[in-house]
């Protein structure tokens, strides 16, 4: 799409930071590759040695799923549906809170590498095998979006080729990522959170100055009805209100946080589990500055264009290349600084790209072939996974084709995790709460919980919810350069709220359309999740789980939850499956890394559950 006249284009300036930034984070991976004596082991690779510290984590848990889906969708959804998103503040306390204190002391006690080995010690073969399937599944499409939105970003500002720059992308990612393991993904990601709070402030403080000062941006926003905070219709078909936020949000947050595997790699690979809860908390501060950032600039693109609408007056083609937009006309005088903002909708894909690749490459190698292969050499392991590494970028550029098909970013990334996550974390929490749910109840309950969500979501998909459900604001182009054939005044309900290739129009609307498939998005997760509990305790039961003997390691104590009171006391306990005859020592699940067993960690036995 041509730049509009009178907005700034890239100059010299703007390409050499957002060349910087990418080459920056090669530089990463190489340094990874070969610091400490490389990758040596899958562990070394995928774990980074079990030796990370809380603050590194705590950033890279934020720039992993502050993506550029956020960078981009955020602000508009706050400049089209208000500034009720800042809701989220809430529920992202829940969400740390509960994947804090129910699911990592859990994961952590066993020294797991993915969370999807839990499932065959919790339950059987064939469960942790549909758990892995479907993540691999969900992180595919998921990161084919990711990778999709800053392209299409740099494609409105720059007139850059959009498949050069999703290749651009996925190249980087997978270099960095098959060099350097973990330990490059999050050292990267702590240095891409940096530029994405930059590229955030720019805009913030030009808008700030160019409107006349913050107060300004927030009457404009009160005056055209964008602070509403306070909606507390408890009705699930309306898109956002307080209650879909706070409920639906924490279900779908959670099922990233607690159960996935690109998060709960990261957590369980901190030195101790005083460090991991800790990284859990910094990251809450790190996930309500993105957000006051991202609600900021909302606020100051609804001041900008409160009376010319670059969306409805055609001068953008879809709400996302809303910022791309906004940066070029602000900052069009500072040199560099539109590169700035492009770098930091980059760092957002690279560091989820990257935890997605590398997690990837954790769940191939620990749940599809380590069991299936035990005779593998570490080498040949690490081989493997660097090996993943390449083949799961490869596929993830292949997903941002269809991503391009998907409509509205920010809603179709949050309903694949809503669809896919939420039965999955049903299947987990049935695992960890439940201490009679068996594997006929956890199998009934995980496809009946898909089943539904999907349904659903694919529903919505395709008859999208009306806007009186979506409720978009109001927009005007009144203030507009008479060079457009649209009548003045013309908003946005005119114009469907989102674009997807598989939305049917012109339908006669069915009670089913009306109320089932305009249910919030927010609460595709946690129909699966309940759903899946619901229907595991009651398969669970009438097929004798109460009979079973189950391991207390396998399920939440009160145990778990007093050792966070006594941090300075020293375990003794060594861990030790008699359920999988193996030799004594080494740091992770003894069920699946029996060669790592042969290189015990100097530093003592019980390094994955000392406190």
């Amino acid at each position: 799409m041509d730049t509009p006249r009178g907005m700034g284009t890239f100059v010299v300036w703007d390409y050499v930071v957002f060349a910087g930034m990418l080459v920056i984070s090669a530089v990463i991976g190489i340094y990874y590759a070969f610091a400490g004596g490389g990758q040596q082991t899958s562990k070394d690779f995928l774990m980074g040695g079990r030796r990370m510290t809380a603050v590194p984590v705590a950033l890279s848990l934020t720039a992993s799923f502050m993506s550029a889906v956020t960078v981009l969708g955020t602000p508009s959804e706050v400049y089209r549906f208000g500034a009720i998103f800042s809701i989220f503040a809430f529920t992202y306390f829940f969400v740390v809170v509960i994947s804090a204190e129910v699911f990592l002391p859990v994961f952590y006690k066993l020294g797991i590498t993915s969370t999807y080995e839990y499932l065959e010690l919790r339950f059987n073969k064939c469960v942790r095998l549909c758990g892995t399937v479907l993540f691999i599944v969900q992180t595919i499409l998921y990161t084919g979006i990711v990778i999709y939105a800053p392209a299409l970003a740099l494609n409105q500002v720059t007139g850059f080729d959009l498949w050069g720059a999703v290749v651009a992308t996925g190249v980087v990612c997978t270099f960095y990522c098959t060099l350097g393991g973990l330990k490059a993904v999050i050292w990267t990601d702590v240095f891409q959170v940096g530029i994405m709070v930059a590229g955030f402030a720019s805009v913030i403080i030009q808008s700030a100055v160019i409107q006349g000062g913050i107060s300004t941006i927030l009457n404009d926003a009160y005056n055209g009805g964008r602070l509403n905070f306070w909606n507390f219709n408890p009705n699930p078909l309306q898109r956002h209100t307080f209650w879909t936020i706070i409920i639906g949000g924490t279900f779908t947050w959670t099922s990233i946080y607690g159960v996935n595997q690109s998060q709960v790699q990261r957590y369980i690979s901190c030195k101790s589990r005083f460090q991991a809860k800790l990284s859990l908390y910094i990251n809450l501060v790190g996930l309500w500055a993105i957000l006051t950032c991202s609600v900021l600039c909302g606020l100051a693109l609804y001041s900008r264009y409160r009376d010319c609408d670059p969306w409805t007056a055609n001068k953008v083609s879809a709400p996302d290349q809303l910022m791309p937009y906004l940066v070029l006309d602000i900052l069009q005088d500072y040199p560099g600084l539109p590169g700035l903002f492009v770098a930091c909708a980059y760092s957002g894909t690279l560091s989820t790209v990257s935890s997605s690749i590398n997690a990837l490459a954790a769940v191939t190698v620990e749940d599809l072939i380590k069991p299936y292969f035990r005779s593998l050499s570490e080498k040949s392991l690490s081989w493997i996974s660097q090996g993943m590494s390449v083949l799961y970028g490869a596929l993830c550029i292949g997903m941002a084709a269809l991503a391009s098909l998907m409509g509205a970013l920010l809603q179709a990334a949050l309903s694949i995790f809503g669809m896919v996550g939420g039965p999955l974390m049903g299947l987990f929490a049935l695992g960890i709460l439940v201490p009679f749910a068996n594997s006929i109840g956890a199998l009934v309950g995980l496809m009946t919980g898909f089943v539904i969500s999907l349904w659903v979501g694919i529903g919505a998909q395709i008859y999208p919810p009306l806007p009186e459900r979506t409720m978009p604001l109001h927009l005007d182009i009144y203030g507009c350069n008479s060079t457009y054939n649209e009548t003045n005044l013309m908003t946005t309900t005119e114009r469907p709220f989102t674009t997807s290739v598989f939305q049917i129009h012109n339908v006669q609307r069915t009670p089913l359309m009306d109320n089932w498939y305009s249910l919030s998005y927010l609460y595709f997760s946690t129909v699966g999740t309940l759903v899946t509990l619901l229907v595991g305790i009651l398969a669970s039961l009438s097929t004798g789980g109460r009979k079973q003997n189950l391991d207390p390691r396998f399920i939440l104590t009160k145990e778990d939850f007093l050792s966070n009171f006594d941090i300075f006391k020293k375990k003794k306990h060594v861990l030790s499956y008699k359920s999988h005859p193996v030799e004594d020592g080494g740091t992770d699940n003894p069920a699946f890394n029996h060669i790592e067993l042969n290189f015990p960690d100097q530093s003592g036995k019980s390094n994955g559950t000392r406190l």
